[in-house]
């Protein structure tokens, strides 16, 4: 039986020895902690994916710049597998205006200590792990990711 993994890209984007993460409210209406995150849609590229997330749940333009990483995590809970692709990339043009996706509470910027603080308070622990990857200097270009081919190529 052919099985497939929920596909989702998350950003790392720091500023002034801070992180932007997303307060949220999770499946089960508590609030927690995530980098800005979600789903790859039907024809969307990676790349694609994480500006549009980015800016759904921040209300900042992200440019991704590197790929921290790549994670398969199974959720115990759901059944379901995710396969999240990490960034790292630099943010400008905040539009203060602007809706955040629905069940986002706030964007916030923490420190380091403060994610470790909160680290209980993180969505997954691939928040954390993400997080550490990129600390420790994990960065991969870009020009890994490859674009889908077009269908006549296939």
């Amino acid at each position: 039986m052919q099985w497939k993994p929920n596909v989702t890209v998350a950003a790392i984007i720091k500023h002034d020895d801070r992180y932007l993460l997303v307060e949220e409210q999770s499946a089960d209406g508590t609030l927690v902690f995530n980098q800005p995150a979600g789903h790859l849609e039907s024809g969307e590229s990676l790349i694609t994916a994480v500006k549009r997330e980015v800016l759904e749940e921040t209300a900042w333009q992200f440019e991704p710049t590197s790929l921290v990483g790549v994670y398969l995590n199974p959720d115990r809970r759901s059944g379901l597998t995710y396969l999240r692709f990490c960034f790292y990339g630099l943010v400008s043009n905040h539009d203060a205006l602007r809706k955040l996706d629905n069940g986002i509470v706030r964007a916030v910027w923490f420190s380091l200590e403060q994610m470790q603080q909160k680290a209980d308070k993180m969505r997954s622990p691939l928040v954390m792990k993400c997080l550490y990857d990129y600390l420790s200097g994990k960065s991969y270009p870009l020009e890994i990711l490859n674009n889908p081919l077009p269908e006549h190529d296939l």
